[in-house]
């Protein structure tokens, strides 16, 4: 299995590498060889999942190494769709890379199956974790999308007029798909904090302890449901709703990542979730 994994992570490199050809160069076959390339990496990172799920006898999000992978999966998933649905090249150029980084980081983490920590063996995990790394890989993009809509905004103001300003997609549907990703991935965090809260009450009695992830996960809810409020009441466009998605996009970072490596709390079972 491990050979398979590693062969994924070789095919996801190249696939972005082709992204950066296409960038500079803009030609078609690069194009098609990054999404086809990223599509067979894909396919081969699901049946590593998939096998790993037998092998463990559970969903494998339960260490660091299976989280930043199946993050790097439900990421690929989306950008796959995202093309699909609205043929924006580009996206493979500004999100793959997150996808490359975090496969390569999971690797610098133990590989090998661990046993379960008693307060993991849930029916709650998969629901929990799924729901909240969908939402996640969501703002991910979000974040890809705030900075292409930032890079467009200043090739416009400043007048320059070239691959990367022909390349990109206008503000308007950036700024709209924006919203509709912050629509979809707001409810995915809402749930994954709600499902999060029942299992805890199973786990240790308690809906809401106020741990370190629990609590960066509150403030990251409440980040977005004010970025997604004032879009809706007071109207919120453009550059300052960018610049909010990309200040949410490190608070998921930090929460994900930070809170299991710097702090220590109920979740830091082995920094693992």
């Amino acid at each position: 299995m491990t050979y398979i994994a590693v062969f994924s992570v070789c095919l996801y490199t190249l696939s972005m590498l082709f992204a950066f050809f296409y960038l500079s160069q803009t030609r078609k076959s690069y194009l098609k060889w990054t999404a086809s390339l990223l599509t067979a990496a894909f396919l081969l990172h699901t049946l590593v999942i998939i096998i790993r799920s037998f092998q463990s006898g559970h969903f494998p999000v339960t260490n660091l190494h299976e989280s930043l992978s199946f993050f790097a999966w439900a990421l690929t998933l989306f950008i796959l769709v995202l093309h699909k649905r609205y043929k924006i090249s580009v996206i493979f150029s500004f999100a793959t890379p997150i996808v490359v980084l975090f496969l390569i980081f999971s690797f610098t983490t133990p590989v090998g199956l661990q046993p379960l920590p008693p307060v993991l063996k849930s029916a709650w995990l998969p629901i929990h974790v799924v729901l909240a790394f969908l939402g996640d890989a969501i703002f991910a993009l979000t974040f890809c999308v705030s900075i292409m809509y930032l890079l467009q905004e200043r090739n416009i103001k400043q007048k320059k007029v070239g691959k990367m300003m022909n390349l990109l997609p206008s503000l308007t549907l950036l700024d709209q798909l924006n919203y509709r990703l912050l629509s979809i991935g707001f409810p995915l965090l809402t749930l994954g904090i709600i499902t999060g809260s029942i299992w805890a009450e199973y786990a240790w009695g308690s809906y809401w302890s106020w741990d370190p992830k629990e609590t960066w996960s509150l403030i990251t809810w409440l980040v977005y449901a004010a970025l997604l409020h004032q879009r809706l009441t007071v109207g919120w466009r453009g550059r300052k709703a960018a610049w909010v998605a990309i200040v949410g996009f490190g608070l998921v970072l930090f929460t994900f990542l930070g809170v299991n490596l710097l702090l220590s709390g109920l979740h830091s079972y082995g920094r693992w979730i």
